[in-house]
């Protein structure tokens, strides 16, 4: 007979399920991304749900929410991946009672992850019918994401290997949600010594310009560059800020 959810049947505690969740996100068409997969099967049926499942015997969280990740929507190179919150609401699942741990992990912009046709990358400022919690965890991404954008390196998980302060520029403002000044932007990151340039330049369009200075992370690694900086929106007399 099988075992009613919530219970053991060897205890007089109750015990719950554990999965693993992961926030994937990325720059895509100047806009930061969520990767999802819509559901077939009730509860939730057709709704859009983070990729995950149960941990294996053995398994930590973090080996459990790779394996997920690779093999149910084959993505298998992320920049970052971090521990993003533990959900314990007995009934955010209907018929279970199933903790989740969530993680965020990031995907830089020149990477395109063949994807099952089930799955897909969604807009933040735009997503379909969540599944469960699933749309606040994906909130709870981007926030984490803008608050370490300020007081981190975590761009290089962002970006490609070599970018234009013009490129950086345009990653920082699609995931913090405003306008980021180039200008100041240098100013910050090469002031805490988080970007250097390659002495290399990207060749001009195809209609002309002049060639872009390249750029590099110094690290592609997480790191704290300024414990107390903060990435504000432009106001009248300033254009960004740290």
């Amino acid at each position: 007979m099988g075992r009613k959810p919530g219970t053991d049947s060897t205890t007089a505690h109750p015990s719950s399920s554990h999965v693993t969740l992961a926030v994937v996100l990325q720059v895509r068409a100047g806009s930061l991304a969520a990767l999802l997969w819509q559901r077939a099967q009730d509860p939730f049926a057709g709704r859009w749900a983070l990729p995950g499942g149960y941990l294996d015997p053995g398994e930590t969280l973090e080996q459990s929410s790779r394996r997920h990740l690779a093999v149910k929507v084959d993505v298998r190179e992320l920049a970052h991946l971090e521990q993003l919150a533990t959900l314990s609401e007995p009934d955010r699942v209907p018929g279970e009672w199933q903790l989740a741990t969530a993680y965020l992990g990031l995907v830089p912009s020149d990477l395109d992850p063949v994807l099952p046709a089930d799955t897909g990358w969604h807009p933040i400022d735009r997503l379909p019918p969540p599944a469960f919690d699933h749309g606040a965890i994906v909130l709870a991404g981007r926030e984490r994401l803008r608050g370490k954008l300020s007081y981190t390196n975590v761009g290089f998980a962002l970006a490609p290997e070599e970018f234009t302060l013009s490129e950086l520029r345009d990653l920082y403002a699609a995931a913090l949600g405003h306008a980021v000044s180039a200008t100041n932007l240098q100013r910050v990151l090469v002031r805490r010594d988080v970007i250097e340039p390659t002495g290399s330049r990207r060749a001009p369009g195809p209609v002309g310009g002049r060639p872009g200075a390249l750029y590099r992370f110094r690290e592609r690694r997480l790191a704290i560059t300024d414990q107390f900086a903060v990435l504000r929106p432009p106001g009248p007399a300033r254009a960004a800020a740290s």
